[in-house]
């Protein structure tokens, strides 16, 4: 196959603050959009990065315009980036908070864009909030503040230093990702999320832990390739801030592989 690998990256969405001044502009509009870290981790001559926009009641475009299966079947791959948190309605609870209400429009929006990607076959890969999807979709829940839910557990985000907080992680011994990385047990992973997995999903397996305990990666056992993780491999594009750091070019390109495989198989 000569022609590049199309990855299909879910949309942030930014809402207007209201009120807003009416000055016209992007700022009164809502927005579709992607981080440019994500996009250059995936993109290289041999890989083109295409966002999914998304639709719900509000949208000129209707869902019975639109065709996420057609993504599906045109896309070689999905990504799910990361961003604002996840609501508890979408595993059954409420938020304990005002401020964890969560995007209920992004969870449709993606929940569906990963059944139909599964459903085609379509290898996923999660970051951050899209490993918390993933587990939210196959029928886990989540801490809905893991600092209050879980007072013990490690800093799992500190806003001054965003991608720079690090904590270790223990990679689980005859899983998929632990084989990507031979002979390597820990390293270190940033760490920039206050939810996280709580009870897992159908057929999903555990790949890493932080000291805590707290899940930092996940993997569907059925028949694909879905796998997330709570870290952000795309902000190694600037370099490492330690030594251990782990390098997410084996997961890339495993991801990758999964997708190329699938491709030139549909082509035969």
């Amino acid at each position: 196959m000569d022609r590049p690998l199309l990855i299909g990256i879910s949309a942030r969405i930014y809402y207007p603050t209201r009120p807003v001044l009416d000055m016209g502009g992007i700022w009164t509009r809502t927005l579709h959009y992607l981080e440019q870290s994500v996009a250059h981790w995936l993109m290289s001559p041999k890989v083109l990065a295409v966002m999914i926009p998304a639709v719900d009641r509000d949208s000129v475009v209707q869902r019975s315009d639109l065709s996420l299966h057609g993504y599906a079947e045109a896309l070689d791959g999905l990504v799910l980036q990361g961003g604002n948190d996840i609501s508890p309605q979408a595993y059954g609870e409420v938020p304990i908070a005002p401020q964890w209400q969560g995007d209920a429009v992004r969870d449709r929006y993606e929940v569906e864009l990963l059944q139909r990607f599964m459903q085609a076959g379509k290898p996923v890969l999660g970051i951050c909030r899209g490993c918390q999807l993933i587990n939210v979709a196959l029928g886990g829940t989540l801490y809905q503040d893991i600092p209050t839910q879980r007072p013990d557990a490690l800093k799992h985000v500190d806003a001054e230093h965003y991608e720079r907080q690090l904590h270790e992680v223990e990679l689980v011994e005859g899983t998929t990702l632990a084989r990507l990385y031979p002979g390597r047990r820990q390293a270190m992973i940033n760490s920039i999320h206050h939810q996280g997995v709580k009870d897992l999903g159908r057929e999903l397996v555990v790949e890493a832990l932080a000291p805590d305990g707290m899940v930092e990666a996940i993997r569907w056992t059925g028949p694909g390739y879905v796998f997330g993780m709570q870290w952000h491999p795309e902000f190694l594009a600037l370099g490492a801030l330690h030594d251990e750091q782990l390098d997410g070019h084996p997961i890339l390109n495993h991801f990758l592989d999964a997708a190329r495989q699938v491709r030139d198989g549909h082509a035969r």
